[in-house]
């Protein structure tokens, strides 16, 4: 008498998709924070066990470092195309617009990663803190190198100064993120953008 047995078919594991799991991280520091996001929280939302995660991206601190990374040149990079705007004006009107409707766009977390992990950062977690304020400065240098630029072109007046302007519309883009976490409407940042650029130099 002969026993038939039933062979599972052998497929293939599942590949891991490196950067769906990075995204997915990006996604628990956006909403919690560098220092609110738990190991364990990360390990079930990319469904990975410990081992693996450290295998793939290291600890905690690069982690987190690859998916700011990973927000830089990907969820903001509106922000370098504003740089590319004709004028100084449509540069800041490009960059404040954009922001107001990335900061309260409901497929992520309100508000910007970069700003928000900067203000909830305790002293435990120095390193990151610097870097968030080195990323968060990186917007001003880049509006400051703009307008400096602009004034050699003849674009905006020698009057006025590259680097407050680059100040005052950075703050005015901090400010946005802030509110929108706390939930400001699309239409609400919008009016604070209107007036800004009304106070735009002659």
């Amino acid at each position: 008498m002969t026993i038939a047995t039933t062979k599972r078919p052998r497929g293939r594991p599942r590949e891991f998709n490196h950067e769906e799991a990075l995204d997915k991280a990006l996604h628990v520091f956006w909403e919690r924070g560098y220092e609110g996001a738990s190991l364990a929280e990360l390990i079930d939302t990319l469904g990975i066990n410990k081992p693996s995660l450290y295998a793939a991206f290291g600890n905690k601190e690069e982690l987190f470092r690859k998916a700011l990374a990973r927000y830089s040149h990907c969820s903001v990079a509106y922000v370098g195309e504003a740089m590319q705007a004709p004028t100084a004006r449509q540069t800041a009107e490009a960059f404040l617009i954009k922001s107001a409707e990335f900061l309260t766009d409901a497929s992520h977390p309100k508000g910007c990663m970069i700003v928000q992990g900067a203000l909830s950062c305790s002293p435990d977690a120095t390193l990151i803190h610097r870097e968030l304020i080195r990323h968060r400065n990186g917007y001003e240098n880049l509006l400051q190198t703009r307008f400096e630029r602009a004034q050699i072109e003849g674009d905006l007046s020698k009057e006025a100064n590259a680097t407050e302007l680059a100040k005052y519309i950075a703050t005015v883009h901090q400010g946005m993120s802030v509110q929108a976490t706390s939930g400001a409407s699309r239409e609400g940042l919008m009016s604070v953008v209107n007036l800004t650029l009304k106070n735009w130099p002659a």
